[in-house]
């Protein structure tokens, strides 16, 4: 029986110390690869999670929303924005990417063949600040106003970490506890939708979701080629009583 073929030795393209920590650009054969403080983030072999991510949350919200306003809670390697991009049901699309390396790898970079189109894409921008401030509107400088995004959102769709049992830095620590899920609730429009990405179902998570105030929680398990199913963690923020 022959045996498997090795895996080709990633190859450092681009390495970036920031405030919060390395950043590292790799491919692997024809995929590409985010590395971020020593810790495997994502890569360009798949995409499936990212896509269910963003069409779960479409889904989940009310029939009657036209042209939803959608925030994207991490660039990563763009599958979830060129996913976004590519639906016309959606109304603006906003990103929020605290890793200037990451826009830098989508602007002029390698990783431009996923998400040209999308940021080109007029309904499109892209915020360079830290998600937590953005939800909590307490950034410095942040451009939303000026960029035309919109401080309520009928859906977040968050993937910036490995999920809420798996954080990359400690900072985002607090978007998975009560004080972050309440700023995600309050930049909710009534009705609206969270759905969170993460590596493995987490019990615990929807109970704080629960716990948060959010109705209808709920978890789509993605299955992978190998270990336990990625998971997208759903709920809605109840409507505002008549």
């Amino acid at each position: 029986m022959p045996l498997p073929p090795v895996p080709a030795a990633p190859v450092t393209l681009d390495r970036r110390d920031g405030p919060y920590g390395e950043v590292v650009l790799r491919r692997r054969a024809e995929h590409f690869e985010i590395i971020a403080n020593g810790c495997f983030l994502m890569d360009t072999s798949d995409g499936r999670s990212e896509r269910l991510l963003v069409d779960a949350a479409l889904a989940a919200l009310p029939p009657d929303r036209a042209q939803p306003s959608l925030l994207i809670g991490g660039l990563g390697v763009g599958f979830s924005l060129a996913h976004a991009a590519a639906e016309p049901r959606w109304g603006r699309i906003t990103v929020v990417e605290r890793e200037q390396a990451v826009i830098d790898w989508h602007l002029s970079g390698p990783l431009a063949a996923i998400s040209a189109d999308a940021l080109s894409d007029p309904r499109s921008v892209i915020l360079r600040t830290d998600l937590t401030a953005h939800l909590r509107g307490t950034t410095e400088g942040d451009t939303s106003h000026a960029l035309g995004a919109v401080t309520e959102y009928d859906a977040l769709c968050l993937d910036i970490d490995n999920g809420p049992d798996w954080t990359v830095t400690e900072d985002n620590d607090s978007l998975y506890g009560p004080s972050g899920l309440a700023s995600c609730r309050e930049r909710l429009a009534p009705g609206g939708v969270l759905a969170v990405w993460s590596a493995k179902p987490s019990a615990a998570f929807e109970e704080a979701l629960r716990n948060a105030g959010f109705d209808d929680v709920r978890t789509e398990e993605i299955p992978v080629a190998r270990g336990v199913p990625d998971a997208v963690h759903l709920c809605v923020r109840p409507p505002t009583p008549a």
